[in-house]
């Protein structure tokens, strides 16, 4: 009897899907005022990148200090300020800092 490999292929399409998965769990999970059980989704889920090779998805933000789920108004605050994007985490402090030139182009 021989095992049946998995290709990566499949391994990354299932683990991309479960990412996706705990990430809308964990946004629900600050919503509702569980910070602790959505940091432990996004640490399950960096986990599952890690072992399936599989990035986490740039549209979902986490804070890398705390590991909380970063959503607007709830857990952290976003400014504008000199071509950049400052997102502030409520929980811890740290500021994560993005530009956007591209916008101002247009």
């Amino acid at each position: 009897m021989s095992k049946r490999r998995v290709s990566n292929k499949t391994i990354a399409e299932i683990g991309s899907t479960r990412i996706a998965k705990l990430m809308d769990l964990s946004e629900d999970a600050v919503r509702a005022g569980n910070t602790d059980r959505a940091r432990r989704y996004v640490w399950l889920a960096r986990r599952i990148g890690m072992k399936t090779r599989v990035g986490m998805p740039r549209d979902r933000m986490y804070c890398k200090g705390c590991m909380v789920p970063l959503v607007p108004g709830v857990s952290c605050t976003v400014r504008l300020s000199d071509h950049r994007i400052c997102t502030t985490c409520g929980m811890c402090g740290t500021v994560r800092r993005r530009p956007y030139i591209r916008e101002q182009r247009t």
